[in-house]
């Protein structure tokens, strides 16, 4: 060998994959979108995957606070059409990801704060007390959305998530859906006999049927959530009707019923709701903080849901002036969510990012016709209602599914860091371990002693530190934020290990043309709301 340089690699050695920037093998992308028929369809599937969601938080919430069925029905049409009114506002002119903004468990901790407050114990009236505690949420609503549309138009997102890289991405996005394994398996044991066949039909029709048949159509990978939830639901229904859960406890037949919750007798025909239906909102300065926290874990979350989801949209990475208007828009959606009424703020719906990776269809169309569908299932309410009485058993299957290819959405970004390097390992393992460790000490004492570890006489206090600290994707984002950012980062070899360089161009609008594909406003707004 002529000359002194590195001996040439042999042609047989394996060579690695190489990273992308834009995730390959996705059918349509955002600006591509399916022929109208196959995206109605698509979009439908969405509406129902994010259903989900949406009936949960209001079931477990409305009774508490003293409402009944028909108040619940109110409170889930209202939710699904703040939820279609703020998916349209995020494709159009937030951060124009096909994300489905929905209900979010983030804030359930601190509506339940506000329910149990003592100044609500005295009203005997069921139904005026739901208002007043409705009213109550509402105030802490709408104070709370003001932290999130402060920091996404004013750029201050956008500097802060200039200092994320690959590296510190992997744990946030990861736990966003990973973190949420409470609401997988378990949901589905709660009758397993209708969860469990829904799972494995789901994995077999979408994973194994479209490499058996091999017809060249995408059609049971892509529409495997309708056939499944479909064929599952009629057996639910059928063991309904036979009778099988007549006597079982009510737990058991609130899991496993298709007739329960009274939803479709209480829900009206036809009603659009409207800000303040429940009377003017109440305002308490502790519980807005609370609220107000509450709001910047959702924030953190977002991101990293943001994140995943335009890595399934095959876009390409999120310019932090984009990541930082889709924010100051999800801000807009909480306090469209306080100035409706619907018990739950607003923030990146992670079952439906990962429905984008089952179907392979990014298309912001299909997202904008699932908005449409939520819009009009809230004001037709029976027809709703219908759909709202999927069993939650079949809900946490899907979830399974879904949660999944998000996390696994966070796990590819390690394709862009060194993983032979020391502090890449302590990064990740460190934050990832705490992230998971520390919500665990927190929800654990909460459910044996009632309470949080902090435990003072003031109730927003104690929401404002033990609320954080519940959140896997929140501890762990911050941790990998925080350690990335002050452990030797000025070394250029340490810069390549953590993947920076890979991100470098799309740190400004302007760095990469297809930026200008993926995100730019609408009816030429660019040139008046220029993104930097």
């Amino acid at each position: 060998m002529a000359g002194g340089g590195a001996p040439a690699a042999k042609a047989d050695e394996p060579q690695p994959h190489p990273p992308k920037d834009q995730l390959p093998n996705i059918s349509y992308c955002i600006t591509s979108p399916p022929p109208w028929p196959e995206a109605i369809l698509l979009g439908f599937q969405h509406f129902l995957v994010m259903l989900g969601t949406t009936v949960l938080i209001p079931t477990a919430l409305v009774p508490q606070m003293g409402g009944g069925n028909e108040e619940k029905a109110r409170v889930i049409e209202t939710l699904l059409f703040v939820a279609g009114i703020n998916t349209l506002l995020q494709t159009l002119f937030g951060t124009r990801l096909p994300a489905v903004i929905g209900g979010s468990y983030t804030f359930v901790p601190t509506t339940i704060s506000i329910i149990l407050a003592g100044r609500f114990s005295s009203e005997p009236d069921p139904i005026e007390k739901f208002k007043r505690i409705m009213r109550a949420i509402q105030g802490a609503l709408i104070v709370a959305s003001t932290l999130q549309i402060v920091l996404g138009f004013s750029g201050l997102w956008r500097n802060v998530a200039r200092f994320l890289s690959p590296l510190s991405s992997v744990p946030l996005v990861s736990l966003v859906g990973f973190g949420l394994y409470e609401l997988g398996f378990p949901g589905v044991a709660k009758c397993v006999e209708i969860g469990l066949p829904e799972l494995i039909l789901l994995v077999f029709v979408s994973q194994y049927v479209p490499h058996v048949l091999r017809s060249g159509k995408h059609i049971f990978d892509r529409f495997a959530v309708i056939f499944t939830i479909v064929i599952v639901w009629i057996y639910a229904h059928l063991l309904t009707v036979g009778g099988a859960y007549n006597n079982a406890a009510p737990k058991t037949q609130a899991s496993c019923r298709t007739d329960r919750a009274g939803l479709i007798d209480a829900a009206p025909w036809i009603r659009v709701p409207y800000p303040f239906q429940w009377g003017a909102p109440s305002f308490d300065a502790g519980e807005a903080f609370a609220m107000m926290m509450a709001a910047f874990v959702a924030l953190v979350e977002s991101s990293g849901a943001f994140i995943a989801v335009y890595r399934y949209a095959s876009a390409t990475p999120l310019p932090p002036s984009i990541l930082s208007r889709g924010i100051g828009w999800q801000g807009v959606g909480i306090l469209l969510s306080g100035l409706f009424g619907t018990v739950n703020g607003s923030s990146v719906s992670v079952e439906n990012a990962g429905l984008l990776a089952l179907t392979r269809v990014g298309s912001r169309r299909v997202v904008q016709i699932s908005a449409g569908f939520m819009i009009f299932f809230s004001i037709l309410g029976k027809f709703g209602a219908v759909f709202a009485s999927i069993p939650p058993s079949i809900i946490a299957a899907l979830y399974c599914l879904f949660f999944a290819y998000v996390g696994a959405g966070g796990l590819s970004f390690l394709q862009f860091c060194n993983l032979n390097s020391f502090r890449t390992k302590f990064i990740l393992g460190f934050s990832i371990f705490l992230g998971l460790s520390v919500p665990q000490y927190f929800n654990e004492y909460t459910a044996i002693n009632g309470f949080g570890p902090v435990h003072t006489g003031a109730r927003w206090f104690n929401d404002i530190i033990n609320v954080p600290f519940q959140s896997k994707a929140f501890v762990a984002g911050c941790v990998a934020f925080f350690l990335d950012n002050t452990l030797h980062k000025r070394e250029a070899a340490i810069r390549k290990d953590r993947g920076k360089h890979w991100w470098d161009k799309y740190k400004s609008f302007k760095g990469d043309t297809r930026s200008e594909e993926f995100y730019s406003l609408p009816f030429n707004l660019n040139k008046y709301f220029p993104s930097v």
